[in-house]
């Protein structure tokens, strides 16, 4: 009995020398190792995996970008804190890596959370009523708006300087108008921006889905993930790092 495989995405011939071997292998309709090996980059195959087209300059720039200041949430970021414990634990790889996927997926600070703040951007246009109650629409239960910290009541100089860079495409409308709004977002809120609202526009702005933001979330943070779960592995408990939060002063002084 023949077995069939039902994907748009992948397509191959089965090799007549063995029915474990497949040829001609296209990926969307690319020459998968003939073509796509030799000229795509990897936010090319990211787009293409996603969507099932080429990108454009401007989308694949902007891909780019994002990948790069997702890249490495660094040692605060709790999903990297928990993907170093289990190297300084002495966890393979991937159970690091499986701890990391687990926290960075919850809904505070997580691809949760990014969902809800890429929800808040649908349809809203540019009207700052619009968005505020959007974000209102979409808090948490304890009505903090998602992309917002609520460690500090400042956006961090590398938000900013990351909303700046991001918004230096063509395509950058969300990221554009939320770099201008900033100021008058953090105080209604409360508190800073955070680099997940900075995510959730640029992803939002390339055209995904909630849905496909949130996997492409989880995807981009990896590599520094494990960088950093493979730095503790093999070193002592006693030089694990931990680190003083000075910055958790909200506007009501608590």
């Amino acid at each position: 009995m023949s077995e069939l495989i039902h994907t748009r995405i992948w397509d191959e011939t089965p090799d007549p020398r063995s029915p474990f071997l497949g040829q001609n292998v296209r990926l969307y309709g690319y020459d998968y190792y003939g073509d796509l090996l030799a000229r795509a980059r990897w936010v090319d195959m990211l787009w293409l995996l996603f969507t099932g087209e080429a990108p454009s300059t401007e989308q694949a720039t902007l891909l780019e970008r994002l990948a790069v200041a997702l890249a490495n949430p660094g040692p605060r970021d709790p999903s990297v804190h928990a993907a170093m414990c289990g190297g300084v634990g002495g966890s393979p790889p991937a159970a690091s890596l499986v701890a990391a996927l687990a926290v960075a997926s919850g809904d505070h600070g997580g691809a949760g959370e990014l969902h809800r703040a890429m929800s808040a951007w649908e349809n809203t246009g540019e009207d700052l009523d619009r968005v505020t109650d959007a974000l209102t629409e979409h808090a948490d239960d304890t009505g903090m708006w998602p992309g917002f910290s609520p460690l500090s009541r400042h956006t961090a100089q590398s938000v900013l300087e990351c909303l700046a860079s991001l918004g230096r495409t063509s395509l950058a409308r969300r990221l554009t108008w939320l770099h201008q709004r900033e100021s008058s977002l953090s105080d209604a809120a409360g508190c800073g921006l955070s680099l997940t609202g900075v995510a959730a526009a640029a992803l939002a702005d390339l055209g995904m889905s909630p849905e496909q933001g949130e996997a492409l979330f989880l995807l981009l943070r990896l590599p520094g993930t494990l960088a950093h779960a493979m730095e503790q592995s093999g070193k002592s408990h006693k030089q694990f790092p931990f680190f003083a939060l000075n910055d958790t002063t909200r506007s009501d002084g608590t």
